[in-house]
């Protein structure tokens, strides 16, 4: 239990296309509650497969976008969205985008953020928005509730999209710097555990027993074969309808377009070294060495 007066604080609520940071407000937390925070296109839907299959020893047919909300995405409404996920009995696990001071904090829930080089987020990004359809956009910009303007297609030119996000911090979705300096402040609370994309491409099952130890999950050892089976990225892809939004009701492509490469690195035969460093001076500018070097490696100094 994380002592009440270390809590963070929330100090602001967040509207947009994408937020409804007011749910937070009207949430009733139980203890055993799960959070998975990133900025968006760090492995999210990754570690809600990893959760899902610990809670439920390696079961394939898991619904886990229906299991794990986004719960400050705005549609459906919280009218909608509460009444469902205060009746989900089983151990819930739920997704946020929002940086630390949006949202109400647990001293008893387990807190799980993933992080990722923006480089790599933004180009995930640029799949996600250009593969959307007008049933995305009517989602966002045509339903009760918009604050501010609307979300717009993106540019052709993917080089046009990373100026845009990297000049206007998070263009056209949210701010970027900080979603990561407010969870990078918290990480040594005993309720946050902090993941990096990296390592859970590198060494997945050793990050997976991590994870299992920080939220006291008992692994089943005869599930372990089938519970890394259905996180990899190659079942994910396979069967995506399971883990994404809707089914990807959302891309024209369907599901299989959400959960795209799962690579890193895309990023190096577009931007130039000057572009590159330009980021990287960012970067260290805006959360200091220490994170500035786990943001890209997920590496921490010794």
């Amino acid at each position: 239990m994380t002592e009440k007066s270390a809590l963070p604080k929330k100090t602001r609520e967040l509207h947009s296309h994408h937020f409804d940071s007011t749910i937070w407000n009207d949430l009733i937390f139980r203890d055993d509650d799960i959070i998975i925070s990133t900025y968006g296109k760090s492995g999210t839907t990754w570690v809600q497969q990893i959760i899902g299959q610990l809670l439920f020893d390696g079961r394939s047919d898991l619904e886990v976008a229906e299991m794990s909300p986004w719960l400050d995405l705005r549609v459906p409404p919280k009218e909608v969205k509460l009444p469902i996920v205060e009746e989900q009995s089983h151990r819930r696990f739920m997704k946020t985008h929002l940086p630390v001071d949006a949202l109400r904090f647990s001293a008893n829930a387990k807190y799980l953020y993933i992080g990722r080089d923006a480089r790599d987020v933004v180009w995930s990004l640029y799949n996600h928005h250009s593969n959307a359809n007008q049933t995305w956009y009517e989602a966002l910009n045509d339903t009760p509730g918009l604050v501010g303007p609307p979300i717009e297609p993106p540019p052709d030119d993917i080089r046009q999209y990373w100026r845009d996000w990297f000049e206007r911090d998070g263009y056209p979705f949210w701010p970027f710097w900080e979603n990561v300096r407010s969870w990078w402040a918290i990480r040594d609370l005993p309720n946050v555990n902090f993941i990096h994309f990296n390592h859970l491409k590198h060494d997945m099952p050793g990050e997976i027993r991590k994870i299992a130890n920080f939220l006291e999950i008992p692994i089943q050892e005869s599930s372990w074969e089938k519970i890394l089976e259905h996180c990899s990225f190659d079942w994910m892809k396979k069967n995506a309808t399971k883990s994404v939004p809707l089914g990807g009701a959302f891309w024209d492509a369907g599901a299989q377009v959400f959960i795209n490469k799962g690579v890193n690195n895309r990023w190096k035969d577009t931007l130039s070294q000057e572009e590159s460093a330009e980021y990287e001076k960012r970067a260290e500018a805006e959360l200091g060495a220490e994170c500035a070097r786990w943001l890209a490696t997920g590496e921490e100094a010794d």
